[in-house]
């Protein structure tokens, strides 16, 4: 339905909005040398970050989601409502028919939601990803994100655009069956879900599936980034795993956790929110015109019958006007 996809373009623009500068300084904790580490956790690197580059270094790299997140987050809400209701045989897209699926349901959909958005996503954070790393000062290597991508086409071709597509899917498809099934779970129940329910589920669902997908996601931005400055260190996503392992231990995979979470939860709360208001806004306002338009059809269904009485009742009239003035009794044969 065009509404899925509609409602998914405006909880996608909220969450980047609310939640872009905690995902630089992620990015930033995520793909610093661990010889010469530059920050010394995400407070410092917050502090540091607005010192040297003021605010607008936490939105570095934000018009390259905006711009992707039409796409990518109509395709998750678009994919995700048809798939569950093709699971479901329903064609509804209210809140009743969706309490009634199972959770199973909506996990298998929000899987399929996480696979399919996974092609339109991996370019987006590879050019995301690479801005957010650029350094103020100094000539920069990227004008804006599709100056990026150009870059990376010419030089590496379609192999350098989906750069990441392996550890994205990877991390996507369970990260989304997780999403929607725990969102569903926390939102389940008779009458409308209020705002204050709606952030709270939003926000914890978005922190639990980054938390259990995170050490992907590690792996995710250092295979993007690799290149960037000197020469590439990784063959691929499994190379970058172990050489990363064995050069500094299984507590890389939680390096910038903690800016994660703080950026989950509001960046989800913001999405859910703005997905579940829109569909509401909508949905009254589709229903208000579908009623309409019945009533329309219904009006246009009676006229024939109402001409039909109407024509009845004038020539009845019109008989009666003439037996009353030219009585038959009053002609001799």
């Amino acid at each position: 339905m065009a509404l899925d996809f509609f409602a998914g373009c405006v909880g996608g623009c909220a969450g980047v909005l609310v939640g872009h500068p905690f995902d630089t300084i992620k990015v930033r904790l995520q793909t610093q040398d661990p010889a010469r580490p530059r920050y010394a956790g995400t407070l410092h690197c917050l502090r540091t970050m607005i010192k040297e580059e003021s605010v607008r270094g936490l939105y570095k790299g934000v018009t390259s989601p905006l711009a992707g997140v039409s796409l990518v987050n109509a395709l998750v809400f678009g994919v995700y409502g048809n798939v569950q209701r093709q699971l479901d045989g329903s064609s509804s897209t209210s809140s009743t028919a969706s309490s009634s699926s199972s959770l199973a349901t909506h996990a298998l959909a929000g899987g399929a939601a996480g696979a399919v958005q996974s092609v339109a996503c991996s370019p987006v954070e590879l050019a995301k990803t690479r801005l957010q790393l650029q350094a103020d000062g100094g000539a920069a290597r990227y004008t804006g994100p599709v100056d990026c991508l150009r870059q990376v086409w010419r030089a590496e071709g379609t192999r350098g655009i989906f750069r990441g597509f392996g550890p994205t899917l990877t991390r996507e498809v369970p990260a989304f069956s997780v999403y929607f099934a725990s969102y569903e779970w926390m939102t389940r129940g008779d009458g409308q879900v209020p705002t204050w329910q709606l952030l709270l589920a939003g926000g914890t669902a978005g922190t639990i599936s980054w938390v259990l997908t995170y050490p992907v996601d590690v792996v995710k931005s250092r295979v993007q980034a690799d290149g960037l400055v000197g020469a590439r260190r990784y063959r691929g996503a499994l190379h970058c795993l172990g050489a990363s392992m064995a050069a500094e231990g299984p507590g890389f995979l939680f390096r910038g956790l903690s800016s994660t979470i703080l950026r989950a939860f509001p960046t989800n709360a913001a999405t859910f929110a703005a997905v579940a208001w829109t569909m509401r806004l909508l949905q009254g306002a589709e229903d208000a015109v579908q009623g309409a338009v019945q009533d329309a059809v219904q009006d246009v269904a009676r006229v024939p019958a109402v001409l039909a009485a109407e024509l009845e009742h004038q020539q009845q009239h019109a008989v009666d006007w003439l037996a009353a003035r030219c009585p038959l009794e009053s002609y001799e044969l």
